[in-house]
């Protein structure tokens, strides 16, 4: 969902600066780019050591969350094509969503958009203990969804997110996110490399 469908990853790298500033400690670009496709606990942990706070993980959770939903309140980003390819695939596959982000705030997003519905499972990196690039969060997805990981296709903008879908045995699209590109590297395991999610075709699949 971050970085695909909508363009939030800015929000998350404003909330946790934002954050980090209330308890008198600097996020800075290159602590942002440590925790792409971490769990909720993991860049928490970054957090936590990085600021040398006290609070617990699950209030620096709680306290960066907050700050991502209100923005969501305040203008979701949703990406050009991420509607329509949604609708599109979900009259003819069953569609989840395996994401770094909290569940809830997953669900929030969704439901503004008016898509959680064409998702039959929804799954967070929390659930699985594990971030990306670890496979664990798309092959609990599978798990739920009922269909072998080889027949699954992922779409994803991150190295991070590449990464954990070519290791869980998925079909990758790569659609790159403008703000945090993924490497030459990442790219080049993909099965396909789309410039935007609006360039998709169904017939692309295999």
């Amino acid at each position: 969902m971050d970085g695909l469908l909508i363009d939030s990853e800015p929000y998350w790298e404003r909330a946790r600066a934002d954050y980090c500033a209330s308890v008198g400690c600097k996020w800075k670009a290159e602590d942002e780019l440590t925790v792409k496709g971490h769990n909720s606990a993991e860049w928490a942990t970054v957090i936590k050591g990085r600021c040398g706070l006290a609070e617990t993980i699950e209030s620096i959770v709680q306290g960066v969350s907050q700050r991502v939903e209100a923005l969501y309140r305040e203008r979701l980003p949703l990406l050009p094509g991420s509607q329509e390819v949604v609708r599109d695939l979900a009259s003819s596959y069953p569609l989840a969503i395996a994401s770094s982000s909290p569940q809830e705030i997953v669900e929030y997003a969704m439901r503004l958009a008016g898509m959680l519905d064409r998702f039959q499972v929804v799954v967070s990196a929390d659930q699985v203990g594990k971030g990306k690039p670890n496979p664990e969060v798309f092959l609990e997805a599978a798990r739920l969804l009922q269909v072998p990981p080889h027949e699954i296709a992922v779409f994803e903008d991150s190295s991070a997110g590449i990464e954990a879908a070519v290791r869980a045995g998925m079909w990758t699209i790569a659609v790159p996110n403008a703000h945090y590109p993924p490497t030459e590297t990442a790219l080049a395991r993909a099965n396909l490399v789309l410039g935007r999610l609006e360039d998709f075709r169904p017939q692309m699949l295999p």
